[in-house]
């Protein structure tokens, strides 16, 4: 029986990853079990111990995949003036809102995350604060460090307001949310730092 070497294994567990990136936020954690993660990914749940001791390895190696993928567009959006600007409005916009299984893990999986295990947990936190570091590099480029603040309230009005127009049913109101989330993330940059 032939053995597989090093590179295909690494690709896939990546097609795991990223399979199982999508199915997570569609399903949520709780609602995706192996099965349906390995079989999206093409393959047998016996493949699955070849790359993870568990479903919370699983968990947070796609958690950790999901919010580097937000760094890296937050990264390639710092050398944009409007960088910041299309984040946001991108961000808060219906076809984010609609798009659950290829949006932010955030506002789709948060809920979940804080009542999941330290390892899971550990790696949302690292990832978040990442996002905040990238996200205050665009918000302030002459001084990133010190926006990590403003940026996790920014993350917070984004989220909320993502997972709040998510749940409402009526069209309008959903999009007066996203508006909103945009209008209160412009006061909460206007406020003098305290």
């Amino acid at each position: 029986m032939a053995r597989y070497g090093k590179e295909h294994k690494d690709e896939t567990r990546r097609r795991i990853v990223q399979s199982a990136g999508r199915r997570l936020k569609k399903g949520g954690l709780d609602g995706s079990g192996v099965t349906a993660l390995m079989a999206d990914a093409g393959l047998t749940n016996g493949a699955f111990y070849a790359h993870f001791a568990s479903k919370d390895d699983l968990v947070a190696a796609t958690v950790t995949d999901q919010l580097q993928q937000q760094r890296e567009l937050l990264q390639q959006l710092a050398d944009d003036p409007d960088g910041f600007t299309r984040f946001v409005h991108g961000y808060l916009s219906p076809g984010h809102r609609d798009d659950a299984e290829g949006g932010c893990p955030s506002g789709a999986l948060l809920d979940e995350v804080a009542r999941s295990s330290p390892a899971i947990r550990q790696a949302y936190s690292a990832g978040i604060l990442g996002v905040a570091d990238d996200l205050a590099a665009l918000m302030a480029p002459g001084a990133p460090a010190a926006g990590r603040r403003r940026a996790l309230g920014c993350i917070a009005i984004l989220v909320g307001s993502l997972q709040l127009a998510r749940a409402i049913d009526d069209p309008q109101e959903s999009a007066a949310v996203l508006a909103e989330g945009a209008r209160s993330i412009s006061v909460l940059l206007a406020a003098p730092e305290g």
